[in-house]
């Protein structure tokens, strides 16, 4: 099975809400199938009459089927809603919830476990399967109580951007988990390489980049003697005919389809090697908060906050160089890679154009930024510096009452109404971290 072939079944099995519960069906049918030939085996029969018992079935087998199709409507709701309100890019994180898909389960594994039971009850009733319905039916009720509550805290857009955040971080520690060393050099930018690609490999497919095997490509790379170029960047959109790879260097033997079967193109980006896409999402929210339709700058306040905090973990860490090397030491894989100040420039760019005229928006980045200088390596604040003077500019542009601007130009934690020149200056520099 190729490396593709496997991304593929990760990625449907995450994305899709149907899998588990379709399995807890032939579950249910299996467990009390066994359940109630062992309590024939062993005399176990409830003392409730078959009448009662089948009434007490159906009920359960109906209720369950009810909660069932409420929790699909309100996953519809809440998708549609999603779209709306946050962001449609957050829709993907909705149907990979664990909880969502094993609360479903749970309901349709009760849902056919009631039917089992209720189709064999005859003269006796099974009385341990018959506890254990009536008992699950109990259990999906709260976990139905606990689903509801969880969808309202999930439309929140506090609980959305954390959401994304916390997705992030996992995602940035996967691809860059290396800490950067304060004395170490920085990395040389790549060089074009000068010779003439021995062919190209086109892509076949339309979509954007989700995922490339790098491992399996640097081994192909040094089984062939080769250099492999990746072309497009990962989020990045291909369309059938573009130059997917160039080989350098030899590397005859490599197939076109075993090079293809290296790179995952789908119609959305994923988060899984795309650590860019979580400030996507968080920066399209905060812009739909921005937009005159919306005017909520408080909404793009919260995004910053989470922004602020991936940019502090992306600038500590050592980012890719966009080659990577065999065993012998000799580069046999380049690939484009973002580096710090297009981290910057997403995070920052289109908060700052779509909240020029928010005092809150404009006061909140100021903070972030200057954090941000005095936290990380030197090396980093060049882009930092360059961003605080646009957003300088940026002020006073839009505001032209001297109070205005030297109110926005004033750094604040929580947009209006923190303490964090007072408490900034009040702190010795020595001490300062």
């Amino acid at each position: 099975m190729s490396w593709l072939t496997r991304y593929r079944i990760r990625l449907y099995l995450r994305n899709s809400l149907w899998v588990l519960p379709a399995l807890s069906i032939p579950l249910a049918l299996v467990t009390v199938s066994l359940l109630t030939r062992y309590e024939k085996a062993i005399g176990s029969q409830s003392q409730i009459s078959p009448e009662t018992a089948r009434t007490i079935m159906s009920t359960i087998a109906g209720s369950t089927f009810t909660l069932v199709a409420l929790v699909a409507s309100a996953l519809l709701v809440t998708v549609q809603m999603a779209s709306a309100q946050i962001t449609p890019r957050i829709i993907g994180m909705v149907y990979r919830n664990a909880y969502l898909k094993w609360g479903l389960a749970l309901f349709v594994f009760t849902f056919t476990f009631s039917i089992g039971v209720l189709v064999r009850i005859d003269e006796t009733v099974p009385r341990v399967a018959s506890v254990l319905a009536g008992y699950g039916f109990l259990l999906n009720l709260a976990l139905f109580v606990f689903f509801i509550d969880g969808v309202g805290k999930t439309l929140r857009p506090s609980s959305a951007v954390r959401a994304v955040a916390l997705v992030g971080r996992e995602v940035i520690s996967n691809i860059y988990p290396s800490r950067l060393e304060k004395d170490s050099a920085a990395a040389a930018p790549i060089k074009t390489v000068s010779d003439e690609p021995g062919r190209t490999v086109l892509s076949e497919v339309d979509g954007a980049v989700l995922a490339f095997d790098l491992k399996g490509l640097v081994s192909l790379a040094e089984q062939s003697n080769c250099l492999i170029e990746l072309v497009p960047e990962v989020g990045q959109f291909i369309a059938d005919g573009d130059p997917l790879f160039r080989i350098y260097q030899g590397g005859d033997r490599i197939s076109d389809e075993r090079l293809r079967d290296s790179v995952a193109v789908g119609l959305e980006r994923t988060l899984d090697q795309d650590p860019m896409f979580a400030f996507r999402i968080i920066v399209d929210i905060a812009s739909k908060a921005l937009s005159p339709a919306i005017n909520d700058p408080t909404t793009a306040v919260l995004a910053i906050d989470q922004i602020h905090h991936l940019l502090r973990d992306i600038g500590k860490r050592s980012l890719a160089e966009g080659r990577e090397a065999d065993r012998n030491g000799q580069v046999r894989l380049i690939y484009r890679t973002p580096n710090w100040e297009d981290f910057v420039q997403l995070g920052t760019t289109e908060i700052r154009q779509y909240g020029d005229d928010s005092i809150q928006v404009q006061r909140r980045l100021r903070a972030m930024l200057e954090d941000l200088m005095e936290t990380l390596p030197e090396r980093r604040a060049r882009i930092l510096n360059k961003e605080l003077a646009l957003l300088a500019t940026s002020s006073k542009r839009a505001f032209l009452d001297l109070d205005d601007q030297e109110l926005a130009e004033s750094g604040d934690l929580q947009g209006i109404g923190g303490t964090y020149d007072e408490v900034h200056d009040s702190v010795p520099p020595a001490s300062r971290n």
